[in-house]
């Protein structure tokens, strides 16, 4: 029981912290990646929905909650 919660259930819940700080960061400006791979860049910041620039005109909302933490920092490493 204590080596299933030691290699299973305890990095899945320091992942699912570091993902919340990560959500919970998020202000006008960043750039992100939804879970379903939309790439943009944070216009507003609403309690639950982000809305997102991915054109000069088009914007998109979306829920807090498909920001990926892995994802954006994929693409930021990619942009270096």
């Amino acid at each position: 029981m204590a080596i299933f919660y030691f290699f299973f259930i305890r990095p899945q819940g320091k992942k699912q912290k570091a993902q919340n700080a990560f959500v919970d960061s998020l202000q006008k400006g960043d750039h992100v990646v939804t879970s379903s791979g939309i790439v943009g860049k944070i216009s507003k910041v609403d309690p639950n929905i982000i809305e997102l620039q991915v054109d000069q005109k088009t914007f998109l909302k979306v829920l807090r909650s498909t920001i990926s933490k892995e994802l954006t920092d994929a693409l930021n490493n990619a942009d270096k």
